[in-house]
Formats: C-alpha cells, structure tokens, sequence
C-alpha cells in the first residue's frame, strides 16, 4: 500500500508541475509563451534523459567493473537484475571515500549501478544486497525519466520567472505586462513553489524505491541496516559540496552531504531514520 499510494503521489505532483509550467507559460506570453515553454520542455528533456547515464557517470569518474574485479559485487546485481526481470545494469565503481551508490540510464536496457569504494569496505553481503535490490528497483520504476521531466519543467519554470523579473510591471492588463501581483508569483513564489514539488517527488521516488526494493530480496533488513550505516559514515565523510554534485544529489540512495535541510520540504530524501521505520515495519 505504501509503493501504491506514493506512485499516485509522484502523478499528482508531476501534474501539477506541469500544470504550473503551462500556466506561467499563458501569462508570459500567451500562445507563443506556452509553445515556447512547452518546445524547450521536450528539447531539455530529450538530451537529458537519453545521455542520462553518460553524465552521471562523467560527474563521478565511475569506472566500469568486471567480475573478475568486484565477483561478490557482480554477482549481487546479477542475481538482483534476474530477481527483477530486468537487463543486467553495467556494473560501475567510483573511486571516493565516501559510502554512497546510485543508478542511472534512460531504461533497463541502457541503465548502470555504481557504487563507491567507501560502500563497499563498510557494509556486508545482505546490507550491499539491499542497496543493490534498491537502485535496480530504479532502474525498473524509470526513475531517471521522472526526475528528468521533473527536472527540467522546474528548470524551465525558474528561467520563465528571470524574464517575468525585467518585463515591465502594469496594473492595465497583460497587454502592457504583467500586474504587480502576477509579477510577485510568477517570479518569485513561482520557481519556489515548482522546487518544492521537484524535491516532492524526489522523496517520493526514494520511498517506492525503498519498498519494491526489500520486495526483491524478500526483506527489509539488509537496506535498513546498510542505510543506518550509510548515515553514520556521512558524518566522518561525505561529497563535497558544489553546483553540480548539488543538482545530482537526488540520485544517490542517501543525501551525500554532511546534516540536512532544516525543512524537510527542501530534503531530496526522506528522513533516513523514517526510511528505516518502514523497512523494518516491511
């Protein structure tokens, strides 16, 4: 129940994210405004998801694994993928210190699972298990191309909202620009309101990930164990943060910086100590 009710939250919020771009879209420019946002839309999300893999693992420098490399690692996804009827992912390893793994690819046939060196030194076979049967359940669910599409309809909605910010303010009608309050939500409240449905979704993701994950390896445990282990070593060392590592965070099984958001509406995960409550409810 849980895996069902947050996929009708993700279609909710994904909804409404694009019922706020075609919105702003109208009040910018009409026709040509929405059909300006909408054609930006489809580019955007186009060469983002279909190159998705490539990026994510330029970003991080992953380097791809044999089994004659990593054989305990090789044979978790395998057996993980088979579980999952789902393509085996290629198998990647990124050389850092810190515990942390992620998947990416614009589907199962094209996907990829990486993992730090960090997590595979601190966690044992059924806790690598678990993190394994959690990034190919994104593989299987298409997460990337949701939160590509989520992605990049925010991104659209912000760069919509600097050119609200220099069009002339009118109390007249649109005509002559916007009114003074139109100008106030659509510049600012605007792209404030789409992040928090981007970063919704995103929580949202993680918690079906987390259930349909323990689905395919017939528990909880391992994923919440790994999980308590994962926050623990983020305190001693974590990524450094920058502008990009910032915007592809959310692929990663847990938040890869040090503490959280003060509010959990800006968190791209969910609390991990709540993420570990329903693993062992599951």
């Amino acid at each position: 129940m849980m895996s069902i009710s947050n996929q009708i939250k993700t279609v909710l919020l994904l909804g409404l994210l694009t019922a706020l771009l075609l919105w702003i879209g109208n009040l910018v420019g009409g026709v040509t405004g929405l059909t300006f946002a909408l054609i930006f839309s489809l580019l955007f999300n186009f060469g983002t998801y279909w190159f998705s893999d490539k990026i994510a693992l330029a970003i991080y420098k992953a380097k791809p694994v044999k089994e004659s490399d990593q054989p305990e690692l090789y044979k978790i996804v395998k057996e993980v993928s088979k579980s999952a009827k789902i393509s085996m992912p290629r198998v990647f390893l990124i050389e850092a210190p810190y515990a942390n793994a992620f998947a990416t690819g614009r589907n199962p046939e094209h996907a990829a699972v990486a993992v730090t060196k960090g997590i595979m030194q601190i966690l044992d076979k059924e806790e690598l298990k678990g993190v394994i049967a959690h990034e190919i359940s994104h593989v299987k669910n298409r997460d990337t191309l949701i939160a590509t599409i989520a992605a990049t309809i925010a991104s659209i909605i912000s760069y919509l909202a600097v050119i609200v910010r220099y069009l002339p303010i009118s109390g007249n009608g649109r005509d002559k620009g916007p009114s003074l309050l139109e100008w106030i939500v659509l510049g600012f409240l605007t792209p404030f309101l789409a992040m928090l449905i981007q970063l919704a979704i995103s929580r949202s993701r993680e918690y079906i990930a987390d259930a349909s994950g323990a689905k395919l390896v017939h528990s909880g445990k391992g994923l919440a164990d790994a999980l308590a282990k994962l926050e623990k070593q983020k305190s001693v060392i974590s990524l450094k943060r920058n502008s990009t590592t910032q915007t592809s965070a959310h692929m990663f099984i847990t938040n890869p910086f040090k503490g959280e958001a003060f509010l959990h509406m800006f968190m791209t995960h969910p609390s991990t100590s709540e993420r570990i409550k329903r693993l062992r409810e599951l």
